[in-house]
């Protein structure tokens, strides 16, 4: 395909947000549907809540103090799981014991996009299932060490950085990079870097902008922006 026909989607997520794993389903049937043309899918990082200390916290209590009550949060996940159960995501949320610092797995989904478009597609797709239909903790190296091994990476390259504070600042520059463009909620589908679509949009509505932004760019209308 020529490079008129491909645009970039860079998805502004968090992989303990239920929505984002929502959204990247309806990317997937999004890019299915768009025809002839190629997307290239780039995962840039977002925390939810990044006060969490690194050992994570313990779920339930983490979310009675955010939401109050054990009822609110069943209101929540009620209303969340036939969503995903739409995409094919068996919700299992009860199985969540502890709510972990996303940084870790953000540094490792930047390292997975230095191996690969594939590599870091299928590391973001492992630590969604992990978190949400395994209720492993994404937190934990050695969950992240084994994930980076399924989704190709070097996984004693891995094992060395992770302890390390390689590309903590730069994770952490990138997410305010993004609080400053004004995404205040994810996931947030950056398109060519200019259009941007918030919220897990349902699969037709993503289609739809990328076979847009695609023919702006096909007819020279748009330049490509970093």
């Amino acid at each position: 395909m020529s490079e008129a026909n491909a645009i970039t989607v860079d998805v502004v997520s968090d992989v303990v947000c239920p929505w984002c794993f929502i959204g990247q389903k309806r990317l997937d049937k999004a890019v299915a549907a768009a025809g002839d043309v190629e997307v290239h899918i780039r995962w840039r990082p977002f925390q939810l809540d990044p006060t969490i200390p690194p050992q994570g916290k313990d779920r339930r209590d983490y979310m009675l103090a955010k939401f109050g009550g054990d009822e609110r949060i069943r209101e929540i996940h009620a209303r969340i799981e036939p969503l995903g159960e739409a995409e094919g995501i068996s919700f299992a949320f009860d199985a969540i014991k502890v709510a972990p610092n996303t940084l870790d797995a953000h540094r490792l989904i930047r390292w997975a996009g230095a191996a690969g478009e594939d590599v870091q597609n299928r590391l973001v797709r492992r630590l969604f299932q992990l978190n949400f239909e395994e209720g492993v903790n994404i937190g934990d190296h050695t969950v992240l060490i084994e994930a980076a091994r399924e989704a190709g990476m070097d996984s004693s390259v891995v094992e060395t950085l992770l302890p390390s504070d390689a590309d903590v600042e730069a994770v952490r520059t990138e997410i305010a990079t993004a609080s400053r463009m004004g995404i205040t909620g994810v996931p947030c589908f950056l398109l060519e870097g200019k259009y941007a679509v918030m919220g897990a949009q349902d699969a037709d509505t993503l289609a739809d902008a990328i076979r847009q932004v695609a023919a702006a760019k096909a007819r020279g209308e748009l330049e490509k922006a970093d």
